[in-house]
């Protein structure tokens, strides 16, 4: 027999019971699982500093951070310093995205803090990246593919920072209020579940319970006010908003045009439109066909935007599943309507989930910077090869829509947007349906019920392969970019397996 701590005496096994531990005495409990156990003392700290130095980093780890107030995040840059300040090296970043406001990474690079990134990046960093700086590739994920990552292990972050619009006591953030609100904190939620430790820094620390939250104290180690987390003016940006161009809209009405007559223009359709201009013209256009036909949608999914919260206002579809607040209207959306719902990244595009949103869509609208005449689709490097962009939902919702519509004009600048063989692979063609040009649409031979659908409907439908003829006839055939043989850039599909590299750009 043993006594245990209240002095009660057990047998050293029971029958049955694998383990016979006995009580301590200690009311709080012995057991630390990878966290801070349950504990009365205080969660907040007065700097990263401290919350870096209990979260025990060390040389090498990874660091997540997410990308909710995109060009106006201020966190990244606040916690790198710190990092390089405490002689940190060789650092793994794992944000869901960088932006142009996150070239003082580069610094950090340069000087041997940040070693490698795992993560979508646009801009300043991604074009380092092409240039050769870093000596490891790149590995850009779609958001769907990041969360999966995360899940099997593939992508292990040892520290999460996250830019908490507000934060209690325990570390129970929201994103709705807040002079730095951004509504959904959708791409948080994987970092909060599956890294080691869990840093929330805030700029307005609130009285704990908060009655409204998105991510709980159960998943937040420390809590660190800090003065600023960002400018949320600065979420939106040229490419979150319709195009006025004359040529652009037109493409846009032809993309409304093809979902119209696809067949899945129906009661309860569900619809996802991607964050360029064309796109979002496009939900315009679908938005006004909808009041003529008097159809009700079922669900926007994705990045949410003011046009999202106003065909929802109007009656035109019953829900928004929101994983990013593309501006202040969703914000307040979120915020006040029960429609409006708040959704994990991995609930939106997760392939490991029990199910996900893009599985239900019916249509999604998304552009790209190339098309080849195989229907891949290049979202991640230019014409030129610089890799600029990140890889964000595209492939995600190219996989589950029933009907995946590419928008993109013939020609940006003097380059051709079709092209034999697209510079980088980041959507498949066997998961597009229609690629909609100011010249024509061209559909997927793969799709001849579509084809059946659009056929006498007044849409110019044209053969991929002319559309390209026609482009290279208005600005000839273009040079191919040069490349050496260094790979800076990695890009998995949705289920970890590799559908492109990237080389350096010379």
């Amino acid at each position: 027999m043993i006594r245990n701590g209240v002095g009660r005496e057990l047998p050293e096994s029971i029958p049955g019971v694998a383990c016979l531990r006995p009580y301590s005495g200690n009311a709080t409990g012995d057991s630390d699982v990878g966290r801070t156990a349950a504990r009365r003392e205080p969660k907040v700290l007065a700097s990263l500093e401290e919350a870096f130095r209990r979260s025990e980093v060390e040389d090498g780890m990874t660091i997540s951070f997410h990308h909710h107030l995109r060009d106006g995040d201020l966190v990244v840059n606040m916690a790198l310093d710190v990092l390089a300040n405490m002689g940190l090296r060789d650092l793994v970043l794992a944000p869901s995205a960088l932006f142009p406001v996150h070239k003082e990474v580069l610094r950090h690079v340069r000087s041997g803090v940040v070693r490698a990134i795992q993560g979508s990046v646009n801009g300043p960093v991604g074009k380092a990246a092409s240039e050769g700086l870093f000596d490891l590739p790149v590995i850009l994920r779609s958001h769907g593919g990041r969360v999966r990552a995360m899940q099997t292990g593939e992508l292990r972050v040892d520290i999460a920072v996250i830019a908490a619009p507000t934060a209690d006591s325990m570390g129970n953030i929201g994103g709705v209020s807040g002079p730095s609100a951004c509504g959904s904190l959708g791409y948080a939620f994987s970092d909060a579940q599956y890294a080691r430790r869990v840093i929330a820094v805030t700029d307005t620390l609130i009285e704990y319970p908060a009655t409204a939250f998105s991510i709980p104290q159960t998943l937040v180690d420390w809590v660190v006010p800090v003065e600023r987390i960002g400018d949320p003016g600065r979420i939106v940006s040229g490419t979150l908003r319709v195009t006025r161009d004359p040529l652009r809209l037109i493409i846009a009405e032809q993309a409304a045009r093809v979902i119209e007559q696809s067949g899945v223009f129906v009661d309860g359709f569900s619809m996802q439109a991607g964050a360029g201009g064309i796109s979002l013209a496009a939900s315009t256009f679908i938005r006004e066909r909808m009041r003529r036909a008097g159809i009700q949608g079922g669900f926007i999914s994705g990045g949410i935007t003011e046009q999202s919260v106003e065909m929802l206002e109007e009656g035109l579809f019953h829900t928004l599943l929101d994983v990013q607040s593309f501006d202040t209207a969703a914000v307040a959306s979120l915020a006040r309507n029960r429609s409006h719902m708040e959704m994990s990244a991995s609930f939106y595009a997760n392939t490991a989930a029990k199910g996900c949103v893009v599985e239900r869509l019916d249509t999604a609208i998304l552009g790209a910077t190339q098309v080849d005449t195989n229907f891949n689709v290049n979202v991640n490097t230019e014409s030129d090869g610089m890799l600029l962009h990140g890889t964000g939902g595209h492939m995600d919702t190219a996989a589950g829509a029933k009907l995946t519509v590419i928008v993109t004009p013939l020609l940006r600048g003097r380059m051709p947007m079709i092209v034999d063989r697209a510079i980088t692979v980041t959507t498949p063609g066997d998961t597009v349906d229609a690629v909609v040009t100011e010249r024509g649409v061209a559909v997927n031979p793969r799709r001849k019920d579509l084809l059946e659908n659009l056929n006498g409907k007044g849409i110019p439908l044209v053969d991929i392969h002319d559309l390209k003829r026609l482009a290279e006839e208005m600005t000839g055939v273009p040079r191919d970019p040069l490349f050496g043989e260094k790979i800076v850039g990695v890009v998995e599909y949705r289920d970890g397996s590799v559908i492109d590299v990237i080389y350096q750009r010379l």
